[in-house]
């Protein structure tokens, strides 16, 4: 086909260059037109001012080298069909070898060949005194990519099977060479959005991600160009959109405004045995201001662990009862639900409140009892697991709805539960401090109140991070604190001996431990015991039967023992900084003196010893949710358990924190302006999100 007919439509297999056979594997890649291809934005660019030599190596240094390959190993593990793959370079001087646990793609490690000169680029790291790369990215240096002053920056792209850089680079240069398009054929945002927020064209920013200028290397590495702004402003600004549009049209149903009765209110916070802290009263206010209102709540309240957010859910729903609606609480677990029930159960009940639980463990009989109730109205609040978002349980009235843990539930439940009320009000609670770049990604479509200060008189739990060679004074340490009458918890991160993992498992030790220290009281608690296995060891703690709490991280959300002061947490390197500092929040809830102990495994990286220290630092939830979503990344902080985390091709939340408050600002902006989309200018966003916007139209 004639060149200048070139279009975003066409195919790639028609690009000078590709043809069928590449333009299959193209498609493999879900890149099959040219729009695809140029919206394949560079991941990274590579700084060819910074090849270093062999003999200036540095331990734990990003750089890149060019050396010959002298060797190549497969080294079988211990473990069934696991192996290393192992690749040795020399520049002359020295042989570094590159370690590979798993391949880029099928057939990579046999197309790399003994004497062929590669480009490595990775971080250097220490094994057995001897410098190694491990998983590094590793190109052929063919002529075309040798260094030349024209080519100090490179953008780098994702894998495509086994198409090389300069390849993805040509293809690229060919689409632009004869794409004649202009601005507007790419554009999408409205006019006055772009001159408010100082934007370049998106034409001239995809130009310039993908043929970036050598004299700006450092702006390109950074992320800080005025191209590359733009696309991630482009890709926050559709998040933030669609959050817009969701919260738009939450706003179509009409809910039941609750009136608020200041002087029943006044009567709780009497009858409360402490004092509200100024963070639960700022809390409570937001809540009555939706709860007031005729559009729905939709609101996150994040609270460290032990700040006081079931007191906020329990006096909001009494608010919600009183006025003759009912409200449903759903938990994660039956633990969970058990002792939340125990205590709503003593909070609500004086006041006239029916409290009843739905568990999914419950008899048919009990079952058939609380859905009758909840039906006749005769239960105002009701606790349970997704026992609730049954198809046969019906409520009378109900008009508020909270999801504890709200990570642990899917949006599909979470719209379950909702259904069960004509547009109730929503809130969920979360334990889990979430930086405030990653809930804006996340839970755009929330409003957010945070109760971040603690209830006075609580006594700071102190943190001690343990190296291997200490583990039997901290059982001793464990011992004498239980025979001063306090109790304690040792959790492990396997339930039982794994041939992948050396690590230390909750069944094994938990007989070591039972038979070496045979003076105290052991109990055992995992995820693989039965729901009335679990309810009887917890009980059983409860009532200090059970001295010494062996667990896994069943234990890590919602267990309230009081009497229990002491948590070890075995091979700590093994858990996420936030994850650690959930588990310290199982004691320290009583009026002892509370301890942590973060006690490292045989072998533990640089990085693991970090978390151990920063764990010893701070208790503060939100500082170690920063650094834990620092070091960690989105997905990994978030768990995969948490849906919803979206995608980006450009865009960091962390490193582009500024442009994502921007696009949020700009998003409902736009919204407030022209909330139905009806002006020609927002005509292309609301194409874009033809299927949202259609139905949130006035009448």
């Amino acid at each position: 086909m004639n060149k200048n007919q070139i279009t975003l439509d066409t195919p790639l297999q028609f690009i000078k260059g590709v043809g069928p056979k590449l333009g299959e594997i193209l498609k493999k890649s879900s890149l099959l037109t040219v729009n695809d291809m140029i919206h394949r934005l560079p991941r990274a660019y590579q700084d060819n001012r910074r090849v270093v030599s062999f003999s200036d190596l540095s331990l734990d240094q990003q750089v890149i080298v060019q050396a010959d390959i002298v060797k190549k190993s497969i080294i079988p593990l211990r473990s069934r069909n696991k192996r290393i793959y192992e690749i040795l370079i020399s520049d002359g001087s020295q042989i570094i070898p590159c370690k590979f646990f798993t391949l880029p793609y099928k057939n990579w490690f046999n197309s790399l060949r003994v004497g062929e000169r590669v480009e490595v680029r990775g971080k250097v790291t220490l094994f057995r005194n001897r410098f190694t790369f491990n998983h590094p990215q590793l190109f052929p240096s063919s002529p075309e990519e040798e260094i030349k002053n024209q080519d100090l920056v490179l953008p780098l792209y994702s894998e495509i099977d086994s198409i090389t850089q300069h390849k993805i680079r040509s293809i690229i240069k060919e689409i632009f060479t004869h794409l004649f398009l202009s601005d507007k054929d790419f554009e999408w945002l409205p006019a006055w959005l772009i001159k408010k927020y100082k934007l370049i064209s998106r034409l001239k920013a995809l130009k310039g991600v993908h043929f970036p200028d050598s004299k700006r290397i450092d702006d390109y590495l950074k992320f800080q160009t005025e191209f590359q702004k733009r696309l991630i402003f482009d890709e926050f600004f559709e998040l933030q959109f669609y959050f817009a549009l969701k919260n738009q049209g939450w706003k179509i149903g009409k809910a039941d405004p609750i009136q608020i009765n200041n002087e029943y209110v006044k009567e709780i916070q009497k009858n409360l045995v402490f004092d509200l802290t100024l963070a639960q009263k700022k809390v409570l206010k937001d809540i009555f201001s939706d709860l007031k209102s005729t559009y729905p709540m939709h609101r996150l309240l994040q609270g460290d662990v032990g700040c006081g957010k079931t007191v906020v859910a329990l006096i909001s729903a009494l608010v919600c009862a009183k006025q003759g609606y009912q409200t449903a609480i759903m938990v994660p677990t039956e633990i969970l639900a058990e002792q939340h029930y125990k205590n709503a159960s003593h909070f609500l009940e004086p006041f006239g409140i029916k409290v009843e639980k739905l568990t999914g463990k419950m008899k048919p009989s009990q079952k058939r009892t609380v859905s009758g109730v909840l039906q006749s109205g005769f239960c105002q609040v009701c606790i349970g697991t997704h026992a609730l978002i049954q198809e046969n349980i019906q409520f009378n009235k109900l008009a508020f709805v909270v999801i504890d843990e709200q990570h642990r539930f899917g949006a599909h439940q979470r719209a379950l539960l909702k259904s069960k009320g004509i547009h109730p009000h929503f809130l969920v609670m979360t334990a889990t401090p979430i930086p405030r770049t990653l809930s804006m990604a996340i839970y755009g479509d929330l409003d957010v109140s945070v109760i971040d200060e603690m209830p006075k008189g609580r006594i700071p739990i102190v943190t001690r991070r343990v190296f291997p060679k200490k583990r039997k004074e901290v059982f001793d340490f464990l011992r004498d604190q239980v025979k001063t009458g306090r109790q304690a918890y040792v959790v492990y991160p396997l339930v039982e001996e794994s041939e992948k993992l050396d690590l230390k498992n909750a069944m094994d030790q938990y007989e070591k431990l039972k038979n070496y220290y045979k003076d105290l009281k052991w109990g055992l608690l995992t995820g693989r015991m039965n729901s009335d296995e679990k309810k009887d060891i917890m009980n059983r703690f409860i009532k200090k039967e059970i001295q010494v709490l062996v667990s896994t991280t069943v234990i890590e959300v919602g267990v309230d023992v009081p009497n229990a002061s002491v948590m070890v947490i075995e091979n700590a390197e093994r858990f996420g900084l936030s994850q650690l500092h959930q588990l310290r929040g199982r004691v320290g809830r009583g009026a002892y003196k509370s301890y942590c102990i973060v006690v490292l495994g045989e072998r533990f990286s640089k990085e693991s010893a970090e978390r151990a220290y920063i764990m010893q630092s701070t208790l503060d939830g939100f500082k170690i949710a920063e650094k834990d979503l620092e070091i960690r990344g989105p997905g990994e902080f978030l768990g995969s358990r948490q849906s919803g985390l979206p995608s980006f091709r450009i865009a960091n939340i962390i490193r582009d924190s500024k442009s994502l408050s921007l696009a949020k600002q700009s998003a409902f902006d736009l919204i407030s302006k022209d909330p139905y989309l009806q002006k020609i200018e927002h005509q292309k966003i609301k194409d874009k999100f033809k299927e949202l916007s259609t139905s949130i139209q006035p009448g």
